[in-house]
């Protein structure tokens, strides 16, 4: 088990495991008492007001903290481990606001980092499935790179990553955001949460975390940098990414795909969210490859 070998500050230790003849294995998890990013992002208290917003500091803080779990997975363990489902909801926070991640039920073992294989069944969460990952079942450290670009951009932006009920061009978080993430720190104001009352001794780190999510969210998994490279331009230790070359790489080929037209004759929420979370996708692969569940 994937989990049990797991020894990290930023990881959601596995305490132990118990088995009931009636209900089967339960894993038990070390209690983490300040529930989810999700929660805190998106969420809502009772009465319908919105949950208190999350400061920038703490936004920083997750980044730093969850790019460092996924270097764990990827070069600080045996054999390299692939998440496959990063996300808010599997983000927890502690009393002190450190981030840790959890949920390793999709997790799987590579050879090594940046060396891919296929997995015919693609399992996963709309929104955060890397491109290559979706379409043709191809799993690498990349595949965290890219849900992790996402995790940053909903940091940044405060938006869900599919939000069906936003003007036509903004439901798809990746897609509305690209034009503004080849602009780096030129695009605090467009991009960053309207909740969010920053100064500007801020404005590096946002535009560093702008930078990274732009790298993050490559449509070609091979020009995608490693989450090390990330962990560095988060830090400010590296020099801007936003060459010629990495700003045109980033925004692929500058094709994109309505798949409404092919999906019009179902109005399911499932058909909904498979034609967004495939819009910015430059190419739509026969259903042979297309496996979700």
């Amino acid at each position: 088990m994937i989990a049990s070998s797991l020894h990290s500050p930023n990881v959601v230790p596995l305490v132990g495991f118990c088995i009931d003849s009636e209900e089967g294995l339960f894993l038990v998890y070390k209690y983490v008492s300040g529930g989810s990013l999700e929660r805190h992002l998106h969420g809502r208290k009772k009465g319908g007001k919105g949950s208190s917003t999350l400061p920038w500091s703490v936004r920083y803080k997750v980044a730093i903290g969850i790019a460092e779990a996924i270097a764990y997975l990827h070069n600080g363990t045996e054999r390299c481990v692939v998440h496959r489902d990063i996300k808010p909801s599997n983000i927890l926070l502690s009393s002190k606001k450190t981030p840790k991640l959890c949920d390793f039920g999709l997790a799987t073992w590579t050879s090594a980092p940046s060396v891919p294989f296929l997995c015919k069944t693609v399992k996963g969460t709309f929104g955060y499935l890397a491109p290559e990952y979706f379409q043709h079942g191809k799993v690498s450290d990349k595949t965290d790179v890219y849900a992790f670009g996402v995790v940053l951009l909903e940091l940044i932006t405060g938006r869900k990553p599919i939000e069906t009920k936003r003007s036509p061009g903004e439901e798809n978080l990746v897609l509305w955001a690209k034009p503004y993430l080849q602009k780096g720190k030129g695009a605090i104001e467009e991009l960053l949460d309207p909740q969010l009352k920053c100064n500007l001794r801020y404005s590096n780190q946002i535009g560093r975390m702008i930078e990274a999510a732009a790298v993050c969210v490559t449509t070609e998994e091979s020009r995608r940098p490693g989450i090390r490279e990330i962990i560095a331009i988060l830090k400010g230790e590296e020099e801007p990414v936003f060459s010629k070359r990495r700003k045109s790489s980033f925004l692929g080929n500058g094709c994109v795909i309505d798949c409404y037209s092919q999906l019009q004759q179902s109005n399911s929420e499932m058909k909904s969210h498979l034609a967004l979370a495939m819009l910015g996708v430059s190419e739509f692969e026969d259903d042979d490859y297309l496996y979700v569940c």
